[in-house]
């Protein structure tokens, strides 16, 4: 089935994108595959999987490094909206797969390819997120996706690299599906699939325990620039030594797992295990200097913006319409969304019990029941009348 000439193939080294290489070239006649591995933080060795593709058959075999563009571009953005998918999952896999498909397409018009592949299956997220990130950047490019259509098992998938040189997992393979980056760790799959099963402690590497974290609390300063975080304790850190440092920080006091049945795209629920330490502490962070910066009215509204843009990410459409317009609505709110956030880490808790900004609309005078109280309450009984008086209007007609 020949669909293209040159392709531009997402590549993790893992046995599903490892056959995507043979598979391309001899089932759908693809001429020349280029693959490219992005450094997104996972802390993977990039050398060995470059060598591996390489063996595997692809011509060109590209390792992109964009940790730095995606803690600045995609997740301070995501920060500043503090997006939570379902009021819980800070979406740290989410936020990776726009950057991808904006390397895939950059590749393909550097290389003129005429098309792009990504290994994802027909069941998960990815696939939309790809298939749509890539056709708003490129709409000429194709894009192609084997393993949503080859329809092989996990070990029919092995049988068929193998006759390729493509050596099978030398141990058993894990029976989790696990996706890192920078911002975090997903985990799904195998006995996670029964919503009843606890996951075991194996499964998190970026958190401990609870009976493992210090018995001591530990306070960390945040502080935010529009809305950005720039510093932990004082010290001026950028995009990804910032949230390396507060992984490591919230991570040792056992912060950071989510546990949830989560909606998919596609329809279906799915269970999934993440860690996210460094982010979840950060929207928290960063909504509670909101909560001193920005006036009822822009807050209140913000949330339902929030709850949309947290859709938005997780829908794959990262380059849209809308989120270009709801990205200038809620960069206009971080304009005064500086200063500084205390938090606290105990026993899996991460607290905020401190804020303080130049641009707090919070006033001492005003809010003081003690002798410097400023607010004059002769003004509350009219303002009661008038705010009220459609219920009384209302409780006249009907109860009396």
């Amino acid at each position: 089935m020949g669909r293209a000439n040159k392709v531009v193939l997402a590549y993790s080294g893992g046995v599903d994108t490892s056959v995507c290489i043979p598979y391309l070239r001899e089932e759908w006649g693809v001429k020349e595959i280029i693959t490219l591995a992005a450094d997104l933080g996972q802390g993977d060795e990039l050398g060995p999987i470059q060598e591996k593709a390489l063996r595997c058959g692809a011509v060109e075999s590209l390792v992109v490094d964009g940790q730095e563009e995606f803690a600045r571009d995609y997740a301070f953005r995501s920060i500043q909206a503090n997006a939570l998918y379902e009021n819980r999952y800070p979406l740290s896999t989410a936020l990776a797969r726009p950057l991808i498909a904006k390397m895939l397409v950059e590749a393909a018009e550097k290389y003129g390819a005429d098309a792009v592949a990504h290994g994802c299956t027909a069941k998960g997220n990815d696939q939309v997120r790809f298939d749509l990130g890539i056709l708003a950047l490129n709409p000429n490019l194709k894009v192609l996706a084997p393993a949503r259509e080859w329809n092989m098992s996990r070990e029919e998938t092995i049988a068929y690299g193998e006759k390729f040189g493509i050596e099978s997992p030398v141990k058993k393979s894990s029976p989790y599906s696990i996706d890192r980056n920078l911002l975090g760790r997903s985990i799904e799959a195998g006995p996670l699939e029964d919503p009843m099963t606890e996951a075991p402690e194996e499964v998190y590497l970026m958190t401990k325990a609870i009976a493992d974290t210090p018995d001591e609390a530990e306070y960390v300063d945040i502080f935010f620039e529009k809305g950005i975080p720039v510093s932990l304790n004082g010290l001026t850190l950028g995009p990804v030594a910032l949230i390396s440092r507060l992984n490591e920080i919230a991570g040792n006091h056992g912060v950071g797992r989510l546990d949830m049945i989560e909606n998919r795209v596609v329809g279906i629920k799915s269970r999934e295990i993440y860690e996210a330490p460094a982010l979840l502490v950060l929207i928290d962070a960063h909504r509670d200097l909101e909560s001193l910066t920005l006036t009822k009215d822009v807050s209140h509204y913000k949330r339902s913006v929030e709850e949309t843009y947290s859709h938005i990410i997780y829908q794959g459409l990262w380059y849209s319409p809308l989120k270009e317009a709801l990205d200038a609505f809620i960069l206009k709110t971080q304009e005064r969304v500086t200063g500084l956030v205390r938090v606290k880490f105990l026993k899996g808790n991460a607290r905020v019990v401190g804020r303080q900004s130049d641009y707090a609309i919070y006033d001492p005078d005003l809010a003081t029941y003690g002798a410097d109280d400023r607010f004059d309450h002769k003004a509350a009984e009219g303002f009661i009348y008038i705010w009220g008086l459609p219920t009384r209007v209302w409780a006249q007609k009907t109860r009396g």
